[in-house]
């Protein structure tokens, strides 16, 4: 159950600068003498099928150390109590390479409420985690659901045996087996057991994790294949919009470069004249809705150049060794790039002639971090509710907001007007009209809202495998390490989006609709869209999560997710066709 929350906020505070300070010295640099106290942590236990849905180990009442209360905890950095752990000393006696026969750690006799709460845990395939020397072990409370042929006989396991493999002096390897299952029946008595054998094993201390990694699931054939098959999308996607739109743009120019002699050819080409070169005079108008469109590309930026961070910095460490690691990395890169996007929105602002600037660097400071703390609020309520660990300790919330207000916050303001200043001076190749063009009726296809909807499922298609791999590891208890696959996706997604989204942009200017600038947003943005409806078939397909706990987790983490996808999409999206547009009408007579 959820205990001392002031507590595990104020440790959280002081594990940012003593991060060690509560950790064993032989846990510090892995090496222990024969004989020392090797420390067995508990850390949570909750439903398997439902990843988030987890408590405190002793929610169950299994052997509570001595004085429970005053047991020692284990206070991990930022990231790590983000994640919702919670590692307490177990108090069984471990020694480095000291065999321990099988000793008993209590005797229970179940009463009704006991037995309740057993049998529940078990028909629910309840699972626990354990930690020995930062390697992580799991077990469960009980046989396989399926394995219960009588509901009167629901069994628990009793005896933990664990089996440590060490090389010179350090571990490198903790297996446990569940064992001897007695019946849980009010009014019986069980006694819980271990026992501990060491053994020792050739294996560098280097690569101890490697067991935890599942190369067979994600270097499969199929996931070489998803990579192959999107680079070749993108070879087609950016050869095609080339050899479309050079063409066509080429014999566009070639009516405004020819020959004046040609008077005849000239006055029926210019007779003729329609598409995107009509509307010189309109495509360079400010947005509506500007100051939310200049914080949704700031903020778009910043998040790309955020994921591309932490994708670079996760291949060259190994960040999913430590617990909390890649949580803690994307909240500094976060309030560090705030700068980026502060610079970009203020830019944009600035150049479409926006003179409320404290606005628009309000909305991009605000924007994301408000979408995602208001998604976080209600799963935070809903986990306290449960008493889940998922629930984030207050201290833990101030230290989150400290960092946006001391960091985030004043690298935003500084970005947004060092980029107004820099680069707020208008650079539009054509002049705007002072009264609008009429726009006219078009075919349903080319509508703004069909070329938003359609301009995310080729961005889509080219990261639909990874996204089952991304999935998968996060929501099916896998350790995630193929990040050089990542970056190549991440890579090919902005590509292909960016391609799509141009491609989308002429065929709008040419139907005359100079409202170009959301249209490229919305429709790069669109991908997202595809994310999360894929999102709910992996999650009645290919889950098998149950309750309102775990369905609120799922869609509220996912939406999170989807959204700032949308809008990294949506500003990468809108910036190539940005360029596309200030390029092609570069070369005509505006005048």
């Amino acid at each position: 159950m959820r205990r001392g929350t002031g507590l595990l906020g104020l440790a959280t505070c002081l594990s940012l600068l003593f991060p060690h300070s509560l950790v064993a010295a032989a846990e510090n640099n892995h090496k222990y003498a024969v004989g020392e106290r090797t420390l067995l942590w508990v850390n949570k236990v909750g439903p398997y099928n439902n990843p988030q849905e987890t408590y405190n180990y002793y929610y169950l009442p299994f052997c509570a150390p001595k004085d429970a209360g005053k047991a020692a905890h284990k206070w991990g950095g930022l990231g790590e109590v983000l994640e919702g752990n919670q590692l307490i000393d177990s108090q069984l006696d471990i020694k480095f390479r000291s065999d321990v026969p099988k000793r008993l750690i209590c005797s229970q006799t179940l009463d009704e409420r006991t037995a309740k709460i057993f049998r529940r845990a078990v028909k629910k395939h309840y699972w626990y985690e354990l930690f020995v020397d930062e390697l992580p072990v799991w077990g469960f409370v009980g046989p396989p659901p399926e394995e219960t042929k009588d509901e009167e006989q629901i069994y628990i396991y009793t005896h933990k045996s664990f089996d440590i493999n060490y090389n010179e002096n350090r571990i490198i390897q903790v297996n446990l087996t569940s064992e001897n299952p007695q019946p849980i029946v009010p009014g019986s008595s069980i006694d819980f057991t271990y026992s501990v054998h060491w053994a020792p094993t050739t294996i560098a201390f280097s690569r101890r994790f490697e067991r935890y990694l599942d190369y067979n699931f994600f270097e499969h054939q199929i996931h070489w294949f998803s990579i192959f098959n999107s680079f070749m999308m993108v070879i087609f996607l950016t050869g095609l919009v080339s050899m479309i739109l050079m063409r066509t743009l080429r014999n566009d120019y070639a009516k405004y470069t020819r020959d004046e002699d040609d008077l005849e050819s000239l006055e029926r080409d210019i007779s003729e004249e329609s598409g995107w070169k009509l509307v010189h005079g309109d495509v360079f108008r400010p947005p509506r809705s500007l100051e939310i469109l200049a914080a949704l590309i700031g903020t778009g930026v910043q998040l790309a150049l955020l994921v591309m961070s932490v994708i670079l910095i996760t291949i060259a460490g190994t960040l999913f060794v430590e617990r909390g690691t890649i949580v803690t990395v994307f909240i500094t890169c976060y309030a560090l790039t705030s700068f980026v996007g502060g610079y970009v929105s203020g830019g944009f602002y600035a150049r479409n002639d926006g003179k409320n600037w404290i606005a628009t660097m309000l909305a991009t400071a605000l924007l994301f971090p408000s979408l995602v703390f208001g998604i976080a609020f209600v799963l935070n309520t809903i986990a306290i509710a449960y008493h889940s660990l998922a629930a984030v300790p207050f201290g833990s919330i101030v230290v989150v907001l400290l960092i946006w207000m001391f960091i985030s916050f004043p690298l935003c303001l500084l970005g947004t007007v060092i980029g107004r200043n820099w680069a707020g001076l208008p650079d539009n190749p054509c002049r705007v009209k002072r009264i609008p063009s009429p726009i006219p009726q078009k075919k349903w296809y080319l509508r703004p809202s069909v070329i938003s909807l359609m301009g995310g499922l080729l961005p889509f298609g080219s990261i639909f495998i990874e996204m089952y791999f991304i999935f998968t590891s996060f929501w099916n208890y896998k350790v995630y390490y193929v990040y050089g696959f990542m970056l190549l996706v991440f890579i090919i997604l902005l590509i292909v989006t960016v391609c799509v989204t141009i491609v989308g942009t002429y065929f709008l200017l040419n139907a005359e609709n100079y409202h170009w600038q959301w249209t490229a947003f919305t429709s790069a943005a669109s991908t997202a869209l595809y994310v999360f409806i894929y999102s709910i078939h992996y999650f009645f397909m290919k889950t098998k999560m149950t309750g309102f706990f775990q369905t609120c987790f799922y869609f509220g983490y996912t939406l999170m997710f989807c959204l700032g996808l949308s809008i990294m999409c949506g500003a990468l999206g809108y910036l190539g066709s940005s360029v596309f547009v200030r390029r092609i009408y570069r070369n005509i007579k505006c005048d």
